[in-house]
């Protein structure tokens, strides 16, 4: 176990999940709804995403496509959320079907939808992470998740919309230079 690994993964997932950058679509989610359970999203986004470290691989075989190939699709999804949150546009359509908000849309997609998913994947068959450096990398990035869903209101008096969109933005950076860096390993 490496320290420096964890770091890796951690700020990788933070970047990718970017629960900062979605404070304006939680903040409009929970006006909708008037509440979202906090720790019941932050555990079904950890159920997931241990899931997937475990028996995505597997669960990817079963239908024939290899990691590489996920791999590279996911950059390019990631590619085109870093895209999203760079120049304020919307791309990917929230489903609003759902009118609790903590499992759809916040547990899944937004802390743990395609983007995060294909990170994990990637880091455990590309970078060759250790189950237990991503398992900590994911646990350190959900305590933080639960930690903005429990405080939305003060972090969005703080920040301001000002803030929150300079955020967004500068995690987009982030996002788009993880995304091409999968990409490019996936190419090998």
């Amino acid at each position: 176990m490496n320290i420096n690994d964890i770091l890796t993964i951690t700020l990788t997932l933070f970047a990718v999940v970017d629960i900062l950058g979605a404070l304006p679509l939680i903040i409009s989610i929970r006006q909708k709804s008037g509440h979202i359970n906090s720790l019941k999203a932050t555990l079904v986004s950890f159920i997931i995403m241990m899931l997937f470290l475990f028996i995505g691989e597997n669960l990817l075989q079963l239908i024939g496509i290899d990691v590489q190939s996920f791999s590279m699709a996911g950059a390019i999804v990631i590619f085109l959320l870093a895209l999203e949150m760079i120049l304020n546009i919307e791309l990917f359509k929230p489903n609003e079907q759902d009118n609790s908000g903590t499992i759809v849309p916040v547990a899944f997609p937004l802390i743990a939808g395609a983007g995060t998913l294909t990170t994990i994947l990637s880091l455990r068959a590309i970078e060759d992470f250790s189950h237990l450096e991503i398992t900590l990398g994911i646990t350190i990035n959900l305590i933080f998740v639960y930690i903005v869903l429990k405080t939305t209101n003060r972090i969005e008096k703080l920040l301001g919309i000002s803030g929150i969109n300079v955020l967004r933005r500068v995690f987009g950076i982030i996002l788009m230079a993880i995304a091409i860096k999968l990409f490019k390993a996936g190419l090998v």
